[in-house]
């Protein structure tokens, strides 16, 4: 596994974090974390816990899923037969879904609702599980990045820990910004929120375009067996 591995999931992650579901919730993170804006060491704090419990939860479910995949040696060794065939297609509809081509408003969360509106009520110790609450909500985008994209790159790299765990610290990227904005700079708070929802919709389908072109490619190279030349 190399860097440019590494940075990919890392870039999965920060993708996750500003579409529009996730982005949502991380909106309600910093309302969360900025409620004692007064009080710089809380306001920190709040996001550091947030985001090492969005980190905490990915990574924990990345890790138990991909413990699960390795541990068996059929399915591991059919990953390895069929993985890139399969990953073609799956770039193509995540690719599609990123470029609105796809229109879902479903979405699955592993918790309750109402466990998710007593973390928001609570105090500063409930940064971390509001952290972890958030990131099992999952909606068609961020749950066909992260079991669509992130997991397959997981199983071709066998990396239980570094991306699930790379991806998780993506996810709360935003958040952390943010609180550290709240915390030293409130007054240019709204200008980089603005910033941030003028350029999410181009880093959305610039990323969805690149996804449709790599899963056309894939599924050529590994579906159909066409030799493709890049260069």
């Amino acid at each position: 596994m190399n860097w440019l591995t590494i940075l990919t999931a890392l870039w999965f992650g920060i993708l996750t974090s500003i579409s529009p579901c996730p982005l949502a919730t991380n909106i309600a993170a910093i309302s969360f974390i900025s409620r004692k804006v007064a009080k710089i060491r809380t306001v920190l704090l709040s996001g550091l816990l947030y985001a090492a419990g969005r980190t905490l939860a990915y990574l924990a479910l990345g890790a138990l899923i991909m413990a699960g995949l390795l541990a068996s040696g059929e399915i591991a060794l059919f990953l390895q037969r069929y993985l890139n065939q399969a990953l073609g297609p799956a770039l193509i509809l995540v690719g599609m879904l990123l470029l609105g081509l796809l229109q879902s408003t479903a979405s699955v969360s592993l918790v309750g609702a109402g466990m998710q509106q007593r973390a928001a009520q609570g105090g500063i110790g409930w940064a971390a599980l509001l952290g972890i609450l958030f990131a099992l909500s999952f909606c068609p985008v961020s749950a066909g990045l992260f079991f669509g994209v992130l997991i397959p790159l997981a199983a071709a790299n066998q990396s239980i820990i570094i991306l699930p765990l790379v991806y998780g610290i993506g996810t709360a990227a935003p958040v952390i910004v943010f609180a550290l904005l709240i915390a030293f700079a409130s007054q240019r708070l709204g200008s980089a929120f603005n910033r941030l929802t003028q350029i999410e919709l181009w880093v959305r389908r610039l990323t969805g375009l690149i996804f449709v072109l790599a899963g056309i490619y894939y599924s050529l190279l590994y579906v159909y067996e066409i030799p493709i030349k890049l260069w």
